[in-house]
């Protein structure tokens, strides 16, 4: 797949360690979350991906993109802050609608933190909309609930 911008693949063995060090770079990865492990995790089946966008030889931006059957998400959506302003982010998060309308998903859905106010004007100009939800989970491994 490629864009005007960025030439968007799917994400293979050799490309995991510069994704995980952009999501670093990135501020995303979080203590409880391994990268690693999500990667592999996503990678497993037909209904998730990790994408990845290149400029020349470099991994820029890149995301996870998966669906349950009846709505998609994304997590770890990232450009490399010295690759911003570019519409790098505009190119990986359009990759991923055309990921999941391929699939047949209708809507795609994301979580931001609250305080992430640069985040969130991020996907209003690409039409999100704050649905005003709360979210709840659960650790199926016993551990204490995270941030």
């Amino acid at each position: 797949m490629h864009s005007a911008l960025l030439s968007i693949t799917p994400l293979d063995d050799n490309d995991i360690a510069a994704v995980t060090a952009l999501w670093e770079r990135c501020g995303l990865i979080r203590p409880w979350n391994d990268p690693v492990a999500d990667i592999a995790l996503a990678r497993r089946g037909d209904n998730a991906a990790v994408l990845i966008g290149r400029e020349a030889d470099r991994i820029v931006a890149s995301l996870m993109v998966g669906h349950d059957g009846h709505r998609g998400w994304v997590y770890y959506v990232s450009v490399d802050p010295d690759y911003r302003l570019k519409g790098y982010g505009r190119e990986i998060m359009a990759a991923a609608e055309d990921w999941l309308r391929r699939r047949g998903i209708k809507k795609l859905q994301l979580m931001v933190r609250p305080d992430n106010a640069k985040v969130h004007a991020f996907y209003e100009s690409l039409g999100y909309y704050n649905q005003e939800r709360v979210t709840f989970a659960k650790w199926l491994d016993g551990r204490a609930p995270t941030p």
